[in-house]
């Protein structure tokens, strides 16, 4: 699968030096005009895979065989060419590859090496996510977040067995091999106690609660909206549920102390409005859409 998230796309590039798998890195160096894509923007590419990208369309697909042609080419000089040297090229992608952005996108080609990777600035997170919830929806959220700058630690109770009193609670969770197969940037924990691990967020952190029971979740929410950044209006908290679950969680929480002022804070339905439907799929666009406008 063609990573876009830039950490993991960063862990390939790393991968494939520690594998010494001849590789070209392309990175748009220039932009002026309209473009699809910001400077910085990189891909890697070998004789046989590419990760990452630079805009797609005929833009991407020139790159690729321009980066392929240089490899192929190396690979078969003789007496063995010496190390391959950067290069720039420029596409006006209107006039020559016939793309109504219009705009002019300068590419960087270099091949992939140690040198490289260590000019390779780390990119901050768009935002950090403590996901309560490993059912359809978390798995949907987080399958959408894989290629997303961003950090996650996806919570659930269940994952370390502790309620699991037959075979068939595991099912609708997610598997060992899918667990494994997380990029670097999202983290599993396996808890008995997910409202204590409130204490544990990073300051100002975005969190959703969408566990498989209603009185966790109250436990999960009570705890946040106990938090100095929720207090403070820094953090967000996002809730599942109906308007009909937000009433009754209103009257819950105010029963234990808190103020209607910060039960408001609390964001339930979730998802950008006028998004409708309740299938996981759709539920995980709405929710993934208003993190990143937050």
């Amino acid at each position: 699968m063609n990573s876009h998230n830039t950490a993991t796309l960063r862990q390939t590039a790393l991968r494939w030096l520690t594998q010494a798998r001849p590789a070209v890195l392309v990175q748009v160096q220039a932009v002026r005009g309209s473009t699809p894509r910001e400077t910085d923007a990189r891909m890697v590419i070998s004789a046989d895979e590419v990760q990452g990208t630079v805009g797609g369309g005929h833009l991407e697909w020139q790159a690729i065989a321009m980066a392929r042609q240089a490899l192929f080419e190396h690979a078969l000089a003789s007496p063995p060419a010496p190390p391959m040297g950067p290069w720039t090229q420029t596409y006006a992608l209107g006039p020559t590859l016939g793309q109504c952005c219009g705009g002019v996108m300068e590419l960087a080609f270099e091949p992939l090496s140690w040198q490289a990777l260590s000019r390779w600035p780390e990119v901050p997170p768009r935002f950090h996510l403590e996901l309560h919830g490993a059912g359809h929806v978390g798995q949907a959220i987080v399958k959408l977040l894989c290629d997303i700058d961003c950090t996650v630690r996806w919570i659930d109770q269940r994952l370390d067995g502790s309620e699991h009193t037959a075979p068939n609670d595991h099912i609708g969770l997610p598997g060992d091999d899918e667990m494994a197969q997380l990029p670097a940037h999202i983290q599993c924990l396996a808890t008995d106690d997910a409202a204590a691990e409130v204490a544990d967020a990073p300051p100002r952190s975005a969190h959703l609660v969408l566990t498989h029971r209603h009185d966790l979740d109250l436990s999960i929410i009570d705890a946040l909206l106990r938090r100095s950044d929720v207090l403070e209006g820094t953090a967000w908290v996002g809730l599942i549920g109906s308007k009909t679950k937000r009433a009754a969680f209103e009257h819950r929480l105010a029963a234990k102390g808190h103020d209607d002022s910060v039960v408001a804070r609390m964001v339930c339905p979730i998802g950008l409005p006028g998004i409708t439907g309740k299938a996981p799929a759709v539920i995980a666009v709405a929710v993934v859409a208003q993190l990143l406008q937050r």
